[in-house]
């Protein structure tokens, strides 16, 4: 008898895990880039990287600053920092995390084959004064210091070494290392398998230092190029939640059974950019000239696109158009989100200005799975751009291989989205207003390379600026003289539905991160 009960009992416990563990099964178009957290800056490889690994200091739900691996932070004198860590904490592995993992995550965040090295840098050279204390020293003074501390994961020295990927794997010319499918964090999940471009499995780390809100113990990612295909596996529920419902299925989703959309805007802003380097553009028609260093034929691309019939009929309303390059419109400036007037008849008498009476022919790049509706963008564009003489091709590729591209600049000219949880706009300057600089990685998504020396000196100046007034008075200056030379052609900003079955509660965070620990399934 006592066998029996104990069978039954041991029966009772199995059923009870059984029905305590509860998988989160999501999907999007598009698929992680790497599992290297420093190989990529890109929001959606970034997302994963934070579920895996944590960083000193991170974000509440409304983006604010709180802490992570650092306790506490002060700032010893302008160019010194000094962070205390947590104490007993572990990563996957079972090895303990230390300064010396801290030391070394910074250093290879700083590494040339990073994008996130515009980050890491400003930090700060890292020095261990203790097991759970370290200082940054800056070469000069840093205003958003914790702004960019939250950007940069921390990994395992250890494990890293062990594994022999101690510099980050070179994305761009498709290196395979043992960090582009395998992960060792500290994080609230741990990856058990990535799939490229099909499933990635990740389980709930037990032993996380944080608090878990929500119930989710297993995440079973998948990628569903089909917009019809993603949605038919939410509302069939086979999926449970969808970061990407297209703009055309929303009034469906909102009206099916036992399925909810969940809507907010996101801290991204979509624009196209030009290639203002070459003397002669690669995908073009005009031989001996680049018509893209010529101002006029940049705000003629500029005012040959109709941003309400984009807004109206492309995005089916699920858009924010502005004039502005800045992410966040909890910070944007009035005066820089003013948009050139939509004027076919102005954009023609720029190209003849410029030299271009008939007109030209150019590639337009862009990718078909990484912002909504991105492909369908671009061809509608092409369409406007066409009426005033540019005829535009549209070549789209999946994001695997259109940012391996970009960052080869082998283009002319191009779509590009910015964004994510920062919301101070030195994070848009430095990284992609900036002219290239290969020792800092300053200007590593100025993908147009082009140089603009006022525009440097004022960014420079922000960037070490600590009086708030002065600062945001060199920032308008700044913002001002990239719309004046139209460096870029801004769209609007995404509003971001997220699609869930009714049993899903998610916390919609501006950065369009669904991070799982919030996440619960009743």
């Amino acid at each position: 008898m006592k066998r029996v009960a104990t069978l039954i009992f041991l029966g009772a416990l199995l059923l009870t895990g059984a029905a305590l563990a509860k998988t989160l099964r999501w999907a999007s178009q598009g698929d992680i880039q790497t599992s290297d957290p420093y190989s990529q800056n890109e929001s959606f490889t970034n997302l994963f990287s934070q579920q895996v690994h944590d960083s000193m200091v991170m974000r509440d739900k409304q983006l604010r600053i709180v802490p992570g691996l650092a306790t506490s932070w002060s700032q010893v004198n302008p160019t010194t920092w000094r962070f205390n860590l947590r104490k007993g904490v572990k990563f996957h592995d079972g090895t303990p995390f230390t300064a010396d993992d801290v030391v070394f995550s910074f250093t290879r965040a700083s590494h040339a084959n990073s994008q996130i090295r515009q980050y890491a840098i400003p930090v700060g050279k890292p020095r261990k004064i203790d097991d759970y204390t370290v200082e940054f020293e800056q070469d000069k003074p840093n205003p958003i210091t914790l702004e960019h501390a939250t950007s940069v994961f921390i990994m395992s020295k250890a494990w890293c070494e062990k594994n022999k990927v101690s510099n980050p794997l070179d994305f761009k010319n498709r290196e395979e290392t043992f960090a582009a499918r395998n992960a060792n964090g500290t994080g609230p999940f741990v990856l058990v398998s990535r799939e490229p471009g099909i499933k990635t499995v990740l389980r709930k780390n037990p032993n996380w230092w944080g608090t878990f809100e929500g119930n989710v113990t297993d995440i079973v990612y998948s990628s569903i190029g089909s917009d019809a295909t993603r949605v038919a596996a939410l509302l069939s529920g086979e999926v449970d939640f969808i970061l990407d419902p297209p703009p055309q299925d929303i009034n469906r989703i909102k009206t099916a059974k036992d399925v909810r959309l969940i809507e907010g805007v996101e801290n991204r802003v979509v624009f196209f950019g030009f290639d203002q380097q070459r003397d002669e553009l690669l995908y073009s028609n005009v031989k001996g000239r680049n018509p893209f260093k010529d101002v006029r034929v940049r705000r003629a691309v500029y005012q040959a696109i109709d941003i309400e019939a984009l807004r109206g009929k492309t995005m089916r309303g699920a858009a924010l158009p502005t004039g502005g390059i800045t992410p966040s419109i909890l910070v944007s400036n009035p005066d820089a989100e003013k948009r050139l007037p939509y004027d076919p008849s102005r954009a023609r008498q720029l190209l003849t200005e410029a030299g271009y009476p008939n007109g030209f022919e150019v590639t337009l790049d862009c990718p078909n799975n990484r912002y909504i509706n991105d492909e369908e963008i671009c061809v509608a564009t092409a369409a406007m751009l066409a009426r005033v003489g540019i005829q535009t091709k549209v070549t789209a590729q999946p994001r695997a291989t259109y940012f391996p591209k970009l960052e080869k600049f082998d283009t002319s000219f191009y779509m590009l989205g910015w964004g994510g949880a920062v919301t101070d706009a030195q994070t848009t300057l430095d990284p992609v207003l900036r002219t290239f600089d290969k020792t800092s990685g300053k200007g590593g998504f100025n993908y147009g390379r082009y140089s603009n020396p006022k525009l440097d000196a004022l960014i420079d100046a922000a960037a070490i600026e600590m009086n708030a007034d002065r600062r945001k008075e060199l920032i308008r200056q700044a913002l001002a003289e990239h719309n004046e030379q139209v460096h870029h052609v801004p769209l609007h900003r995404q509003v971001i539905p997220w699609a869930a079955r009714a049993n899903v509660t998610v916390v919609h965070r501006a950065d369009n991160w669904p991070l799982a620990e919030w996440i619960r399934i009743d």
